[in-house]
């Protein structure tokens, strides 16, 4: 009985560490990326690649059922 319990608590321990961890690693990856502005507007000579002001309704339709966008 006894050694049933040793290894019951020796594998919640492994258990509790191992979440412990990746919860630790979550929260560092969490904190690298909150300062990541992934929508500022782009440095350099950046080329606008496409106008949606030249299509007509019945186009832009066209396109949607055509590739799924």
């Amino acid at each position: 009985m006894g050694k049933l319990v040793w290894d019951m608590l020796k594998v919640f321990v492994i258990f509790v560490a191992c979440t412990l961890l990746f919860y630790f690693g979550l929260r560092t990856m969490h904190a690298e990326y909150e300062q990541y502005h992934r929508y500022d507007a782009p440095e350099g000579n950046s080329v606008k690649v496409f106008n949606a002001e030249d299509q007509h309704f019945i186009d832009r339709l066209n396109l949607f059922f055509r590739l799924g966008e």
